[in-house]
């Protein structure tokens, strides 16, 4: 028999109800929701491809696109952006987000940004095309006009995207191997000495022959979900994205082919590609640049990704939150890479790519003394990671990102902020790779720097 309720009984519940209703909020999922948006990038003939160190844009073998998502319902708006260029560095990277963040109604920090890489593509990087133009230099990295009415157009896609959102209610994951891609720079010759000098395509026999190295080979695929109902899929592989490139045709090469594919095979369903970290891994050992291996290439990642889409398990979302963490590298030291060395090298090398490589010395080096960091962002929903890391990393960088999570699902995109150029494991200095010659800003030490704010931005404090 139940007791009559007293006045004791009524006060009790008056306090409890506030503190009751309060943890079931907490307790509720996100209320989520995404919009997509495409828009192709292709620069004009006569473009410099790859920062100037190629043969610029002769023909257009295939367009480029920029892919990405708005995401609702985790705070201010969150923009994720995948673009078919070699690298954003410095000022372009930050105007990309500015425009990108005010398109979306949110902040230049809540914007994921990250470049696909391929080197027939532009690099655009404002402060560094200004240093050449001041001085009157035959070198090119960019076309200013062309960038910005580049960003204003991907800006007015965001912002029709943001007219339409659909409920979100769980993610996707998916992994799957991928079967003779990657290969390390890094192998032994037959005298045990490390050498770096696999490449993108590589013909030497024996530097094929050689051991696969430090990859990743997976294949990683997240995907947003409304119930039953697909909504986008991400997918991510750490490899240098060339097959051939350098005689001016505009290409987003076999990675791009891998995502039409996918694309062709689910109509409804946007299909994203990002590059992983892959400063050190290239398809040099299964690859020696003939035409026929784009394709050939493109057909092995393409599996790998059609076997990680039919692997792909749900996950209700019960949680979302976005962190930012914020990296300050140190400028590269050094005789050749002080600021009076680069300035002498813009003014008097005779070769025009080395004028571009100072003129990204030194655009690099006005953002460092101007303090402005370079961002980590990470979006969390428990499970499931997405996290952009700056510039050419190591593949050693996403593999131990992975490694603060495990049980969980983490997919990593490289290129973000590409104003350091590689970013090492300190090994590489200590047996001289020769990679970190002239495409590397930042100063031996930087591992231990990125590994912190990657195991602080990964792993936070709950």
């Amino acid at each position: 028999m139940t007791r009559p309720l007293t006045r004791r009984d009524l006060l009790l519940t008056a306090a409890v109800a506030p503190l009751v209703a309060r943890a079931g909020r907490a307790a509720d999922p996100p209320k989520l929701a995404v919009a997509t948006f495409r828009e192709e990038v292709t620069c004009p003939v006569g473009h410099p491809l790859m920062g100037g160190g190629i043969a610029p844009a002769k023909a257009t073998v295939d367009p480029l696109f920029v892919n990405g998502f708005v995401l609702t319902g985790v705070g201010k708006p969150v923009v994720f952006a995948a673009v078919d260029w070699c690298e954003l560095r410095n000022g372009a990277y930050d105007r990309w987000r500015a425009a990108l963040a005010e398109a979306a109604g949110t902040d230049p920090v809540r914007v994921l940004l990250s470049c696909l890489h391929q080197h027939d593509a532009p690099i655009a990087d404002l402060e560094a095309e200004e240093f050449l133009r001041k001085n009157k230099c035959k070198g090119s990295i960019c076309d200013p006009d062309f960038h910005e009415k580049t960003v204003r157009r991907v800006a007015a896609a965001v912002k029709k995207a943001t007219a339409k959102f659909t409920p979100v209610t769980h993610f996707g994951t998916g992994s799957a191997t991928v079967a003779e891609v990657a290969s390390n720079r890094r192998y032994r010759d037959d005298d045990g000495r490390a050498r770096y000098d696999r490449m993108s395509a590589t013909r030497d026999p024996k530097s094929r022959a050689a051991e696969v190295g430090t990859i990743d080979p997976l294949v990683r695929t997240f995907s947003f979900w409304n119930g039953e109902t697909p909504l986008l899929a991400v997918h991510g592989y750490a490899t240098h994205p060339m097959s051939y490139y350098g005689k001016g045709g505009v290409s987003a090469d076999f990675v791009g082919m891998a995502r039409r594919k996918m694309q062709a095979a689910m109509p409804e369903v946007p299909q994203f590609y990002v590059t992983g970290c892959s400063g050190n891994v290239t398809a040099g050992k299964y690859n020696d640049g003939a035409a026929d291996n784009r394709p050939a290439l493109a057909d092995r990642l393409h599996r790998g990704m059609a076997a990680a889409w039919k692997g792909t398990t749900r996950t209700p979302i019960s949680e979302a939150a976005f962190r930012s963490e914020p990296i300050r590298f140190a400028a590269r030291s050094g005789a050749e890479f002080t600021e009076a060395a680069l300035t002498k090298r813009l003014t008097t090398d005779p070769k025009p790519f080395g004028q571009c490589l100072a003129a990204l010395g030194l655009s690099w080096r006005k953002r460092v003394a101007a303090g402005v960091p370079v961002d980590l962002p990470v979006l969390d929903f428990g499970g499931a990671v997405l996290a952009v890391l700056p510039a050419e990393a190591y593949v050693e960088f996403q593999l131990f990102a992975q490694e603060q999570r495990k049980g969980a699902f983490v997919l990593v995109a490289g290129y973000g902020e590409c104003g350091p150029g590689y970013i090492p494991i300190e090994r590489s200095w200590d047996e001289k790779d020769g990679n970190l010659s002239d495409w590397c800003w930042v100063d031996p030490g930087s591992e231990k720097i990125l590994k912190d704010a990657i195991r602080r931005a990964i792993r936070p404090a709950r």
